[in-house]
């Protein structure tokens, strides 16, 4: 396979994975910090570490982990918050809900592992380490 095209493939995934999920999760929960009528701890706490810590978590990986993909800066390490995130509101927040439901989350899961194995490509501004799995 061509590997322009490849590396071209991972830049339209790494900015499209990594603008939406900035747009339209990270960027609501960020301005959430500077509205004093905001309370982080009435956020849920789906693993256990407190509200405000999860809702911090959440906002660090949307936001930071987001901008980060998108500039292509260390891909794999940047997209294994996102991943974890997405999995845990798919597999943990929304377990008993319908697929309908989950859907969302289970497909930025996915373009985030994803990212995770494959690295952001020839088209990013700092590279991590390859990883082998044999």
């Amino acid at each position: 396979m061509n590997q322009n095209l490849t590396d071209i493939g991972l830049l339209i995934l790494r900015i499209g994975a990594g603008g939406f999920m900035l747009v339209a999760h990270g960027w609501g929960k960020f301005m959430n910090y500077f509205d004093t009528s905001f309370n982080s701890v009435a956020w849920a706490d789906p693993i256990g570490i407190g509200p405000a810590m999860s809702h911090h978590l959440a906002t660090g990986a949307e936001v930071g982990c987001s901008v980060l993909l998108i500039l292509g800066v260390l891909t794999r390490l940047s997209a294994i918050p996102l991943a974890v995130t997405m999995g845990v509101a798919a597999f943990v927040v929304h377990a008993d809900d319908p697929f309908k439901v989950k859907e969302l989350a289970l497909v930025y899961f996915i373009m985030f592992l994803t990212l995770v194995l494959t690295g952001g490509g020839r088209f990013s501004l700092l590279k991590s380490k390859t990883v082998v799995l044999s």
